[in-house]
């Protein structure tokens, strides 16, 4: 596990899935789904979850910027992972300086098979064809 992943200490719901690599870790609870990055956790609701929805990038490293200017983030595709843009309403960012409630979000993140019906189940969520 990567050592500047801060620890999750405060999961609201029982844990159904938990997976983590170098650079990103994915936790499920019966209430929530937990983004773990290098310093920074990001706790959805899964009540916030509004949509799931594939995601294909051209290329293979992709820059991100909130939309006043405050803040971005650069990321590499997992190849060989089907990525996904996750929608919410709203979540809590813990990062070194604190825990912050922010709005609405967009996340692109690799999702396995298991995890993406994990999280489609406990939110209620169900696939449009």
């Amino acid at each position: 596990m990567n050592p500047d992943f801060i620890s999750i200490q405060m999961t609201d719901g029982e844990l159904k899935y938990s997976h983590k690599k170098s650079g990103l870790g994915l936790t499920v609870t019966t209430k929530e789904l937990i983004v773990q990055k290098p310093h920074v956790n990001y706790y959805i609701p899964l009540q916030a979850i509004l949509s799931i929805v594939p995601f294909e990038a051209k290329g293979r490293t992709l820059t991100f910027s909130s939309r006043n200017g405050g803040g971005s983030e650069l990321t590499s595709m997992s190849a060989g992972l089907p990525h996904y843009r996750l929608s919410v309403s709203g979540l809590r960012l813990h990062n070194r300086s604190g825990i912050f409630t922010m709005g609405a979000v967009e996340f692109i993140v690799p999702l396995r098979d298991e995890l993406l019906l994990t999280v489609s189940r406990l939110s209620g969520l169900h696939a449009v064809e």
